[in-house]
């Protein structure tokens, strides 16, 4: 057995049934000119075939969740499924099977992971929806695995599974993870006195956005099981035209993006606080050429400004904020850093093993931006035309936004409580009108 990180380890914790603990992708592909109406399921069973099954895909807990044993002979038949989607076909339904598959917890006794194939839209196109438990994968983990099987030739006939792609050479053993374990456990005595000190700081020269500080809204409760997942794609370029056009980052626009389509969102709910919503905004530490396994990421809460009427005030307050966040965060070693990410998710995680939302909430939602592909991908000559992120609702964090930048677009995945969260998709059309203000704001 190998033991697990502290991290690993909370992830598992804080999973119930009402309370699933998985990340997911959900790929749209379009089927190549000249594919026969056999493509589909041609390409499920050669997935099933894929029987080199790395040591991540082979992991399952034990020991009280506090280690990970490799099981022996991973059932391909049960982990990779083959569905079909009902008349008329469209992304709803799509979606809506999406949601139900999102709603259930990963089989313990199995690998933490499940592949499905789904044919049945009406325009020809496929899709490939894949979830992976936290424990195993972060986000940007989780899309570097899917994107890493699909290849950029679009004449490549080669299938390749993403339990079977090997991970890179660095791959921690377990005594290098158990040295990286014992480090991040040493380091936690100076977290309390660093941490103590940069929010002494925060508060005096107000620059560091704190914990508990975000107001309670409709979005801050105990959730349900059941999920509502939404997803739609967004020009890159337009983001970046306003990124220029306004000297912040893709992420600042994105975030801006985000806040103004949930003040709109709330607004229509009768539910939008005087105070400004706080996002938790996932940071990657891992490094160029670091193993896509295991989770390496911490977060810094960003102030959302959904208190201001004007986009380009949201904006310029979304941006100052990033930036004294991520100065402060750039300041920690990475086992501090970690730890302080892992402070921060906390009141959440004790929130999913008790069942109740932490008042007042840490934050208000998390939105988190990941890196994807620059070029187009292929499955089997299929052209990949979607990556869309389906991340974690957590008791008192009804709603995750979580986006992937592929190339020309970003694909914008958004999962919420089916019960917390109502009418979700609605929130896309406001994203969309949030850019157009955002556009219009910085004189495009």
């Amino acid at each position: 057995m190998d033991l697990m990180s502290p991290v690993e380890s909370m992830m598992l914790l804080a999973e119930s049934p009402g309370h699933p603990m998985h990340v997911a992708g959900l790929q749209l592909f379009q089927t190549p000119a000249g594919a026969g109406p056999e493509f589909v399921r041609d390409y499920c069973q050669a997935l099933r075939t894929s029987d080199e099954v790395a040591p991540l895909f082979a992991k399952r807990p034990a020991g009280l969740n506090l280690a990970w044993a490799a099981a022996t002979d991973v059932d391909l038949d049960y982990h990779v499924r083959h569905s079909a989607l009902p008349r008329p076909g469209r992304v709803r339904e799509l979606l809506e099977l999406t949601s139900r598959l999102h709603s259930g917890m990963l089989d313990r006794h199995r690998p933490l992971w499940e592949t499905h194939v789904i044919e049945g839209l009406a325009d020809g196109r496929f899709a490939v929806y894949t979830k992976i438990h936290h424990a195993l994968v972060d986000g940007i983990s989780a899309i570097n695995l899917l994107q890493g099987s699909l290849s950029a030739d679009p004449l490549d006939e080669t299938i390749r599974a993403p339990w079977s792609v090997p991970l890179p050479a660095d791959d921690p053993s377990p005594s290098s993870r158990r040295q990286t374990l014992t480090r991040a456990v040493k380091s936690i005595p100076g977290l309390g006195t660093s941490t103590l000190g940069l929010a002494r700081s925060a508060l005096l020269e107000q620059q560091l956005t704190l914990p508990f500080r975000a107001p309670r809204t409709m979005l801050n409760v105990p959730i349900g099981g059941a999920r509502r997942c939404a997803a739609q794609s967004w020009s890159m370029q337009r983001i970046k035209d306003v990124k220029n056009a306004a000297g912040v980052t893709v992420n600042d626009v994105v975030l801006a993006m985000c806040a103004g389509a949930l003040r709109e969102y709330l607004t229509d709910q009768n539910a939008l606080p005087d105070k400004p919503l706080v996002a938790m905004v996932p940071v990657s530490l891992r490094t160029a050429g670091e193993s896509a396994g295991g989770n390496a990421v911490t977060a810094v809460l960003a102030n959302l400004a959904t208190h201001l009427d004007d986009p380009a005030a949201r904006l310029v307050t979304i941006s100052s904020s990033m930036r004294t966040n991520k100065a402060v965060l750039a300041g920690l070693p990475r086992p501090q850093a970690i730890a302080l990410g892992m402070m921060l998710l906390s009141p959440v995680v004790l929130g999913g093993v008790i069942g109740t939302a932490a008042t007042p909430p840490p934050f208000n939602l998390c939105i988190s931006n990941v890196p994807g592909a620059r070029n187009p991908l292929y499955a089997n000559g299929a052209r990949l035309e979607g990556s869309y992120p389906m991340s974690i609702a957590a008791n008192g964090q009804a709603l995750n936004i979580t986006l992937v930048g592929s190339g020309d677009r970003l694909d914008f995945g958004l999962v919420g409580c089916r019960r917390a969260v109502p009418h979700l998709q609605r929130l896309l059309a406001h994203l969309e009108t949030s850019l157009k203000d955002l556009e219009r704001a910085v004189g495009l």
